[in-house]
């Protein structure tokens, strides 16, 4: 049977929204202490914002950093910066004979920045699910950095992780998968994409670690 992602990221999206719902009367009662209670401020970034380095082939400039309030005890909504190049098709999966491989690169690069909107809901201990939807505008470049075009794209995630306090709540770590989705995607060049064939608009499993600081 053919993977629909517009259908589970509409079932995710709803299962979000129903514990959110459900949960709220249980939320509004006096909660029991907790570390970390009286942080409800959070910001933080994903590990790939600190390791910007290497082969400059593959290095995408990744820069992405968010800040998040605790509703509650479970539901914390935020907002996120990221800005990154891609050198590849986003789309080219882990399993793709074609992956990091350079025949597959763009003829330049695509820089794509946006400012976007997350919630996270904690369900049981430090295990969360977070969904995020990130408006993106897209600049494509040749190897001379020369702008040859521009786009939009509606870029979402769903992520499955744990929380892992640190220093009393003050500090947190969380390891998680993402299955990464964009809906829509403009204006490509043709040069791009013809590197883009036989690619998706979603990317699974992909591992990730979020770095945080509360306040």
């Amino acid at each position: 049977m053919k993977f629909k992602p517009t259908c589970f990221a509409i079932l995710l999206t709803f299962c979000f929204i129903q514990g959110f719902t459900q949960n709220q009367s249980k939320e509004s009662s006096p909660a029991k202490k907790y570390k970390g209670a009286d942080y409800k401020i959070s910001v933080y970034t994903p590990y790939l914002t600190l390791s910007n380095f290497g082969n400059p082939k593959t290095n995408t400039h990744h820069y992405e950093f968010a800040v998040g309030y605790d509703l509650t005890m479970k539901d914390k909504i935020g907002m996120k910066a990221a800005t990154w190049k891609l050198f590849a098709p986003m789309g080219i999966l882990l399993w793709d004979p074609r992956f990091l491989k350079e025949s597959s690169f763009f003829p330049g690069r695509l820089h794509e920045k946006g400012i976007g909107v997350t919630y996270q809901r904690k369900h049981w201990k430090g295990l969360f699910t977070t969904v995020e939807v990130l408006p993106l505008f897209k600049t494509y470049l040749d190897p001379e950095k020369n702008k040859v075009g521009k786009g939009f794209k509606l870029y979402t995630t769903y992520h499955v992780g744990y929380h892992i306090p640190l220093f009393k709540g003050r500090c947190y770590i969380e390891p998680q998968i993402h299955f990464n989705y964009w809906p829509i995607d403009t204006n490509t060049p043709a040069e791009f994409i013809a590197k883009e064939v036989d690619t998706s608009n979603y990317f699974f499993f992909e591992p990730n670690i979020y770095l945080g600081v509360k306040f």
